[in-house]
């Protein structure tokens, strides 16, 4: 049984993790956020230790070591801006890391996590959970079995609905989220390089706290892609349907269906990670490249590559 700590454990996604933890048969030791409210810790692990402040987490992690309780896993779910100084807290200490997307928001940091992974030989893993997705996995074998000069058209939207509460929170504040694009698009991105390969092209089209646009060409891919968390910008067809979020892939014409199976893919990360098997800090490098450029350069005006719904922002 590996003994795991949890920082973040307040968060939308920390859930998922508490379950991965447990379904994985192992312990939730102690876990840390700045909000007590974390009552779904009770259904997990009621016994585990549990802090509001990092310097009492950090302490007591300290002193378990002192005592030679050694954490096996350090899992961070904290806003992404702090998702680096958590990982490197734990690998000081030789502690593994599994760590939500995006992990982290500057390209640059990877190679820094790079050198204390190396220093204190403990390791990253990530959650890339649409990696292991049978929907994308069957469209990655397609992509591989066709010939080889095949480019593919795709249409990439994502449309989330979100409240004024999302922009006076840490995800609203792009120095602290990354942005829109990073913060409810950086997996699709690490979709679309797994599957298509290398990013040869990034153009982005339209960018604000809300929605963004572009295109991404990639080895195998020519990509238009749409994100936004206001609901104005939902498709008639959502909207009649009153539908608050709508994720849509359409290559060639096919839809590419996978709505649901997400259920358990953290659980089977975890179980991946624990085998030794994990997604680790270069396999998110071209993600975070991409969203890191999406956030910094220049907006493209005459691109002849824009997706259908600018037209409606625009």
């Amino acid at each position: 049984m590996k003994k795991f700590a949890l920082i973040g454990a307040g968060g939308y996604i920390a859930p998922r993790h508490l379950n991965a933890i447990k379904d994985t048969g192992n312990m939730l030791t102690v876990a840390m956020d700045v909000s007590d409210s974390v009552g779904i810790m009770d259904s997990h692990f009621p016994e585990a230790e549990f802090f509001t402040e990092f310097e009492q987490f950090e302490a007591f992690v300290e002193d378990e070591l002192l005592k030679g309780n050694r954490l096996d896993y350090v899992a961070i779910c904290s806003p992404n801006y702090l998702h680096a100084p958590h990982m490197k807290f734990a690998l000081k200490h030789g502690i593994d890391v599994i760590c939500e997307k995006p992990l982290v928001l500057n390209s640059g940091e990877i190679d820094v996590l790079q050198q204390y992974e190396d220093k204190y030989k403990a390791k990253v893993n990530t959650i890339l959970q649409l990696r292991l997705h049978p929907s994308i996995i069957a469209l990655k074998e397609k992509v591989a079995s066709s010939p080889e000069d095949k480019i593919f058209d795709v249409e990439l939207t994502y449309m989330t609905s979100r409240g004024k509460w999302y922009l006076k929170s840490w995800k609203g504040a792009e120095e602290k989220s990354g942005g829109i694009a990073t913060n409810i698009g950086v997996h699709f991105y690490d979709m679309l390089h797994f599957i298509f390969g290398d990013v040869l092209q990034n153009e982005v089209h339209y960018r604000s706290e809300t929605t963004a646009c572009g295109y991404l060409e990639f080895k195998r891919a020519k990509v238009k892609w749409f994100l936004s968390i206001d609901s104005k910008n939902l498709p008639d067809d959502a909207v009649v349907g009153e539908k608050t979020t709508y994720r849509n892939i359409d290559i060639e014409g096919e839809q590419l269906e996978f709505s649901g199976g997400f259920t358990d893919l953290h659980t089977q990360s975890y179980d991946q990670i624990l085998k030794g098997a994990g997604y680790g800090l270069d396999d998110n490098r071209a993600a975070i490249a991409m969203v890191e450029n999406i956030r910094t350069q220049n907006i493209v005006d005459n691109s002849m590559n824009k997706h259908p719904l600018f037209y409606k922002i625009s």
